[in-house]
């Protein structure tokens, strides 16, 4: 079934059409990115606007749509007052967790259907990944391999984080990413105790953890995946906390498949780091799902009380933090299966020291 059948399918009575507004959403039924549109799903016909900086792109590439142009005199808001015309449409399911309060106001007082709150069942589909995906993905991660492979070569004692991140960068370009699955995140030293801590001008020092936790873009699918590593040498309290957490990922990993309880999976791995004496250290999830975002649901958090979906996309990735001092973090990335799962991450985890 085609994605846009997909949003079709929704379309049984409650709502008979649909407004997609965010990218990710137009991605996914036209299964082709433009940066900025706004598509309407009826089962009487489907039509994407968009303007003259990727018209030509989007009549090239879409298929499913009627690609029509906006601009400075028909604009969104009269090309989709004519779909609602021309379908017959009555009721728009829209998505609100994407609009803004300004946006949705607009909406209502200008389009000739009622609005309705949709945005969970048109996400919803996003939860199991098609198998052109999981390759899309598993390209990503190649590529995100890749750039570590070579990004390990090329850090020194000296260079600051914000001089490892822009390798990095370059690292995931060159190797074939297609894009920036995140901005990513790259610290030292005591940074590295801060779970999302930004790049700056402090210098990498031997006896340093360096963590960086990062991801390429490829065809719009994220991958994502971190690894801490030492500088020169690690002490006994280093070596001790990387075994902890890298212990903690390999027992979740192990239990992890469809049908088991998102809590239960980030339990196993929060139970390891308890035991061991840190677990007020461990203060985030141990997972989300990922895939056109970088961050989806359904999540492996205390918060998910639902069995996982077969082929959920899902990171793997607990860790300790010790505030002043260092924190470790380890990260791949796992498609839920009946049986178990597939790790699409080939880079090792054991300790390494540059």
């Amino acid at each position: 079934m085609r994605n846009i059948e997909k949003y079709q399918s929704l379309l049984t009575g409650e709502v008979d059409g649909l407004l997609l507004t965010s990218r990710y959403s137009r991605h996914y039924g036209a299964e082709f990115d433009i940066a900025e549109a706004v598509a309407v799903v009826s089962k009487k016909g489907s039509r994407y606007f968009t303007d003259s900086r990727y018209i030509e792109s989007a009549c090239n590439s879409i298929q499913g749509f009627e690609v029509l142009p906006i601009d400075g005199k028909i604009g969104f808001i009269q090309r989709i007052n004519e779909a609602i015309a021309d379908f017959g449409i009555t009721n728009l399911g829209y998505e609100e967790a994407y609009l803004t309060a300004g946006e949705l106001q607009e909406y209502e007082k200008k389009l000739n259907a009622k609005l309705t709150p949709f945005n969970e069942k048109i996400y919803g589909f996003r939860a199991q990944k098609e198998q052109w995906e999981l390759d899309l993905m598993k390209k990503a991660q190649e590529i995100t391999d890749k750039a570590f492979a070579e990004v390990l070569t090329r850090i020194q004692v000296g260079m600051t984080e914000l001089e490892l991140q822009a390798e990095l960068i370059y690292c995931m370009y060159k190797n074939g990413g297609t894009g920036l699955a995140f901005d990513p995140i790259v610290v030292s030293g005591p940074n590295t105790s801060m779970p999302h801590g930004v790049a700056g001008e402090r210098k990498i020092q031997a006896g340093d953890f360096v963590t960086m936790d990062f991801g390429a873009s490829y065809m719009g699918y994220c991958s994502d995946m971190t690894r801490t590593v030492a500088v020169g040498y690690a002490t006994e309290e280093m070596k001790k906390v990387y075994s902890v957490v890298l212990e903690a990922q390999t027992k979740a990993i192990a239990a992890t498949k469809a049908g088991v309880v998102g809590r239960d999976i980030d339990g196993i791995a929060r139970k390891v780091i308890t035991d061991a004496g840190y677990g007020e250290y461990f203060g985030h999830g141990y997972g989300h799902s990922l895939g056109l975002e970088i961050h989806e649901a359904p999540n492996l958090n205390t918060r998910n009380d639902k069995p996982m979906p077969v082929h959920a996309v899902c990171s793997a990735e607990p860790g300790i933090y010790l505030p002043g001092k260092f924190g470790v973090r380890i990260e791949d990335v796992t498609i839920l299966t009946e049986d178990g799962n597939i790790d699409i991450t080939g880079s090792p985890k054991n300790l390494i020291i540059v």
